[in-house]
């Protein structure tokens, strides 16, 4: 099932279901409880976030290419960050460029991002399906600068901008993603391929991440998880590639969907 989450007509936050002729139909209940798709057709004017996170983990280095071009030391352990609630930003909605603590060096990171359906602690490996709800598509936008040069050693400023974390289009439904580590995943700025590769170059797969994430931590029902970027993010090109206003950036990931924001400055 793709699922988006909407601005509906007075202005809430509603669910509905793509068919496969690009109708939508309602979904009534809790999307991570019990919830029934109805015969209600809808119209999908503004899209939004596809979920409020209860969290937003974030796994660094976890392409073997793009800890290559980085100059990266593969990592033995998955690498964590996070991000906060502000970073959220709905599809085609504008990525804003720091303007009062600023940045020349903002960069895209396309991921595939695992949506938490169930609260869950201590997850064992061959069981990471079970509390897995779905996916979307994710663009870990960071501030190089910040993060490199700035950031005291720590990603978390750097990454943590509002509008740098854009999350969609949609959720797919787990039962519609066998294996989220075979999957292409592209980012392009206008018609310029970017990055193109597959989640199976990941070093941690998804139910590695989720067996260590959740290890003595409790991860409630709503986390999204951003699961790394491959190779070709603006930083390790040469020469180095970062996001300019009046451009559109996209990352689009096999069976799930584009995610598409046009890039403006922070308005003071």
């Amino acid at each position: 099932m793709r699922i988006v989450r909407y601005e509906g007509r007075d202005g809430a936050a509603q669910y509905a279901a793509q068919q496969d002729d690009g109708s939508y139909l309602r979904i009534v209940g809790e999307m991570l409880g019990d919830f029934a798709l109805t015969n209600e057709v809808v119209r999908v004017k503004k899209l939004l976030p596809p979920i409020l996170p209860a969290a937003i983990l974030c796994i660094g280095l976890n392409y073997r290419h793009h800890a290559a071009e980085t100059n990266a030391k593969v990592p033995d352990y998955p690498i964590v960050f996070m991000k906060g609630p502000n970073t959220l930003l709905a599809p085609n909605d504008p990525i804003r460029i720091p303007m009062a603590l600023p940045s020349e060096k903002v960069d895209y990171e396309a991921e595939l991002t695992v949506i938490i359906g169930k609260t869950c602690k201590n997850v064992r490996r061959e069981d990471a399906f079970d509390v897995i709800f779905g996916y979307t598509c994710g663009n870990d936008v960071s501030a190089r600068d910040w993060q490199m040069e700035r950031g005291g050693s720590q990603w978390s400023r750097a990454k943590s901008f509002d509008t740098f974390c854009p999350l969609g289009p949609c959720i797919v439904t787990k039962d519609d993603i066998p294996d989220p580590n075979a999957l292409r995943i592209q980012t392009k700025i206008g018609d310029e391929v970017l990055q193109d590769w597959n989640t199976s170059d990941m070093i941690f797969d998804v139910p590695t991440l989720i067996e260590f994430l959740s290890g003595s931590t409790t991860l409630l029902a709503g986390t999204v998880i951003l699961t790394g970027t491959p190779q070709g993010v603006g930083m390790g090109r040469n020469p180095p590639r970062y996001l300019q206003p009046g451009e559109t950036v996209t990352v689009e990931i096999e069976n799930i969907g584009q995610l598409t924001n046009p890039v403006s400055r922070e308005v003071l």
